[in-house]
């Protein structure tokens, strides 16, 4: 149970097919665009086509609220400048990466996620499917349903900034070249150099961390063959709602300046891992995969990387 909302906000975004036509300024335009690379374009209409099926099908669910709730529909790009209520029970129509943009922006508002084509969408953060919207609805204007409190990571540095992910932190430099720091955990510090650091949360240990891993367990299989591989890589995944995060360091350099050592490890609930910049220019934090949104880091800039105090609050069952 939690509190029954005053308004409902529903959050759509733009189909591919949809920003591709404001691109090119016309459908034909952006199918010789397409097609002129070789790409099927009938592909981007079936995709815009589900989705707009599922946005009917959203819509006719309306009639599921109580009489007198309020409404209010806005898309993907006005998140940073809207401002939820505290009330309000915000309703995400996919796909995932919807779901993770939201997430920062709510503070304890209940998110209801629908996926709009099961076919084309993994739907891990997306748990009820959009014919579904109806009885959902009902139940979750009422306050009804189980809610799920996702972790986040928040990543702070001393010049006051600080970003949030549901997913995941890249720190590095922008375009993934090599980037020099000190990396510091519970008494430990290492002097690296690295394609960059991902510090993942549960929630993400299926995205950029599970790729990492993957990645490196094949490697090691076609050298030195052991069912405990796949085995290790299955298990870098864990609990949305555990209260730790995971850290990898990617393509970890070893030489004279440099090590090796401290590169997989957790930070758990009242820890700390702190990255002292060593790039000269180009150093960069961002999260959840949005490289164009992120925080400068470079030489002597303090990154301090925990359990965000925020969760993402997301109805699982009803």
């Amino acid at each position: 149970m939690f509190p029954s909302p005053d308004k409902v906000v529903f959050v759509t975004k733009k189909t591919p097919l949809e920003e591709l036509v404001e691109r090119h300024n016309s459908r034909e335009q952006a199918r010789f665009y397409v097609e002129a690379r070789g790409a099927t374009f009938a592909r981007y209409e079936a995709e815009h086509d589900a989705y707009q099926q599922a946005l009917e099908t959203l819509k006719k669910a309306l009639s599921a609220l109580p009489n007198g709730m309020r409404t209010q529909w806005i898309e993907r790009e006005f998140l940073p400048q809207f401002s939820f209520g505290a009330r309000d029970l915000v309703v995400a129509l996919g796909p995932d990466g919807l779901v993770v943009n939201i997430a920062k922006y709510l503070h304890n508002q209940v998110l209801v996620a629908f996926n709009p084509d099961p076919a084309r969408n993994d739907g891990i953060l997306l748990p009820f499917a959009v014919w579904l919207a109806e009885p959902v609805l009902r139940q979750a204007t009422r306050g009804q349903g189980t809610v799920s409190e996702l972790t986040m990571a928040q990543c702070a540095l001393n010049d006051g900034q600080s970003i949030l992910a549901l997913n995941d932190l890249f720190l590095g430099r922008r375009g993934h070249a090599s980037a020099r720091y000190e990396l510091k955990l519970e008494g430990k510090k290492e002097n690296q150099s690295s394609s960059g650091i991902i510090v993942s949360t549960g929630a993400g240990s299926t995205g950029w961390l599970s790729s990492i891993v993957t990645g490196a367990a094949r490697v090691m299989e076609a050298n030195a063959p052991d069912e405990e591989i796949e085995f290790s890589a299955q298990n870098a995944r864990f609990g949305w709602s555990e209260q730790r995060l995971q850290y990898a360091v990617r393509e970890p350099f070893k030489s004279k300046t440099s090590g090796d050592e401290m590169v997989w490890g957790r930070i758990e609930a009242g820890q700390q891992l702190e990255v002292t910049s060593q790039i000269p220019q180009d150093g960069a934090i961002f999260s959840d995969g949005i490289e164009s949104d992120y925080l400068e880091w470079n030489i002597g800039s303090i990154a301090r990387v925990s359990i965000a105090e925020r969760k993402l609050h997301l109805l699982t069952a009803t």
